[in-house]
């Protein structure tokens, strides 16, 4: 793919040597000793590593059945590391940079099946399920075996499951496949897999992360969908790993813009209300949330969100995966979208806590590209699609996804997670995922801090060991505070993409829950660019305006700025009022996928399909709970 038309300034030009130690990006990630015992541990985390937890292969059923016939997970992980590997019809793909971790996570359900048929395994050829499918195929059935597929997610039907010797041999190969490429403080993997369960058509999936190395992660094979689609037995399944390996694992729920609604519901996947062990279980194996990916952005709605003007952004307002449409009537479809966006799930929760006394939607935000190419791109220059036929054309702008699902522009060249850790491995990553020190960006490698205590000071923000002082008078990204009575400090800082686009805002989004009961939520502008003032009536400042260039697919970082940071201060503080808080960065405009494709290609998009986007990163939030 063609490198980035686009004017680069470096990363230096006008930060100081403070805000470097303030972003804690000293060193590239990456740069450690290859071996364990050799990974030296800082006392707090300095550096930020990026990685994608939620990439398909051709093992997984639905990208093999849609063109991906050559690319695995070794190709998945050469790939991430920065390698060049040839994609479909003879493509060449390879990463600007490199990531810092990655897990493919293929689908738990009929896991290498396509291949395996195609490839006359007799373990699948001999079951009534292989004769099925191959007398469907014989007699140019070829839906057939999707179908049966899709039946399964929806009815959690065991029977149609492959055999369990195929099932282990499937999930040998794809913990092996992680532990080849598996090289503490260089390059870490992770063995997992993502349960799909999609009752009624509604995406209730999750990803399932595990820790451990392949002498504990090999005792199991995946939970499916097919073994139960109720989300309260795959956390069972987790506990009892757990029990038995002594190792750990967790589960981080799929975005839910096609969820029927139901992902952050008021009830329960089969229909029944919450109730203690549901709210305990999911607050204790779900701390992360998908909220960004290809199918569309979930951090916020501009239906639920109507005084936020960025939260129409790549919003997927279609049907689910099972065609079912949006409801038409404006106060149902509000309650839809309401089980759907991460900004509503961490309102809901607040009510929850006061249910149940525990929170089952503190979760932090996380990116991942969802994509099924084995191609781990979110870069708009260099986007890859969902699935083949949305790879690199002069076609995939003005046609549809596979099996005609949705129009290919809808997509989203999205999302990375930036992760707090004291080393690249395994056990330090995991580590700042279940403290949630972590973040979701739509492709931009953004260096994101975010602390909240009472004993800060402005003169904090200048000092060296800037990170230092935020973990010892306060909490980072994910972390709680107890009421205290007077209105905490927040420290925040943002530093540019090195090869990307200036920063246009930073801005602080919270949400509440007063002693009425209501939940609220407000927008704070906090620190931006250029000299815009914020206006005191309605609390916003203009555009940031744009240099792209339609011509060209180009743009220009003569404006906004390249770090950013302040100390702020709730001026509405309620110490009564339970409360998150969390940080969205948002760049200057810059050419969408769409845009580049249209000059490389010399294709005209279709009229709605947008040609500009303004990227962003969403920190995990920061709850505040009274005492």
């Amino acid at each position: 793919m063609p490198v980035r038309k686009t004017h680069r300034r470096s990363l230096l030009s006008g930060i100081t040597a403070v805000a470097m130690a303030i972003s804690g990006c000293s060193a590239q990630p990456g740069e450690q000793n290859s071996t364990v015992e050799s990974v030296e541990l800082t006392e707090y985390p300095e550096q930020v590593y990026w990685g994608d937890l939620h990439l398909h292969t051709l093992y997984s059923f639905d990208s093999y059945n849609f063109g991906n016939k050559t690319l695995g997970p070794d190709d998945a992980y050469r790939f991430a590391q920065g390698e060049e590997v040839e994609a479909h019809g003879g493509k060449r793909a390879k990463l600007e940079q490199p990531l810092d971790f990655l897990m493919v996570a293929d689908h738990a359900e009929f896991t290498g099946v396509f291949l395996g048929m195609e490839n006359g395994n007799p373990d699948i050829a001999a079951t009534p399920l292989g004769k099925a499918w191959a007398a469907m195929n014989k007699a140019g059935d070829t839906a057939g075996p999707m179908t049966e597929v899709v039946t399964s997610l929806r009815e959690g039907n065991a029977k149609r499951q492959p055999p369990e010797k195929f099932r282990r041999t499937i999930w040998s190969e794809l913990v092996e496949s992680a532990e080849r490429h598996n090289r503490p403080g260089k390059f870490t993997t992770f063995a997992g897999y993502e349960w799909t369960s999609m009752p009624g058509g509604g995406n209730q999936h999750r990803v399932v992360v595990f820790k451990d190395n392949k002498d504990k992660t090999l005792q199991t094979i995946p939970f499916s969908a097919a073994d139960s689609n109720n989300p309260l037995d795959l956390w069972r399944y987790l506990a009892g790993y757990e029990e038995q390996t002594g190792g750990e694992v967790m589960a981080i729920a799929h975005n839910g813009n096609i969820s029927n609604g139901n992902m952050f519901g008021d009830v329960q996947s089969d229909g029944t209300p919450f109730n203690q062990e549901y709210v305990d279980l999911r607050a204790r194996w779900e701390p992360l949330y998908e909220t960004t990916q290809v199918k569309g952005d979930g951090e916020a709605h501009p239906l639920l969100s109507p005084d936020d003007e960025f939260a129409d952004f790549e919003s997927w307002d279609e049907n689910n995966i099972s065609m079912v449409p949006k409801p038409t009537d404006p106060e149902e479809l509000k309650k839809w979208l309401a089980g759907e966006y991460a900004r509503e799930g961490l309102k809901q929760g607040l009510d929850l806590q006061e249910r149940f006394g525990v929170n089952p939607y503190q979760f932090g935000l996380i990116g991942s590209t969802d994509a099924h190419t084995g191609l781990a791109t979110s870069d708009d220059d260099n986007f890859w699609g969902k699935f083949v036929e949305s790879e690199p054309s002069k076609d995939r702008v003005n046609s549809k996804m596979a099996g005609q699902l949705w129009e290919n522009w809808r997509l989203t060249s999205s999302g990375y997670i930036g992760a707090w850790a004291r080393a690249n491995t395994r056990e330090e990553l995991f580590a700042a995922f279940k403290r949630k020190e972590v973040y979701a960006t739509t492709g931009p490698r953004m260096a994101v801090r975010f602390f909240g205590g009472w004993d800060y000071q402005a003169s904090d923000m200048e000092a060296s060991d800037y990170a230092g002082i935020g973990y010892a008078k306060g909490v980072p990204m994910g972390g709680i505070l107890r009421g205290q009575g007077d209105a905490p400090h927040f420290m925040v800082t943002a530093m540019k993409d090195p090869n990307g686009a200036n920063l246009d805002r930073v801005q602080v989004v919270k949400g509440w829950r007063s002693s009425d009961g209501k939940l609220h939520e407000k927008i704070y502008e906090v620190v931006f660019s250029g000299d815009r003032k914020v206006d005191p009536a309605t609390g916003k400042i203009p555009a940031i305006g744009s240099t792209v260039n339609f011509n060209d697919a180009t743009y220009t970082n003569d404006i906004g700025a390249p770090f950013l940071a302040t100390m702020w201060v709730d001026p509405d503080f309620d110490s009564t009022a339970s409360a998150f808080y969390y940080v969205r960065v948002l760049e200057i405009p810059t050419p969408r996928w769409t845009l580049y494709d249209a000059v490389r290609f010399k294709v005209k998009p279709p009229k709605d399909a947008p040609l500009i986007t303004q990227e962003r990163a969403y920190s995990s939030p920061i709850w505040y709970n009274p005492s």
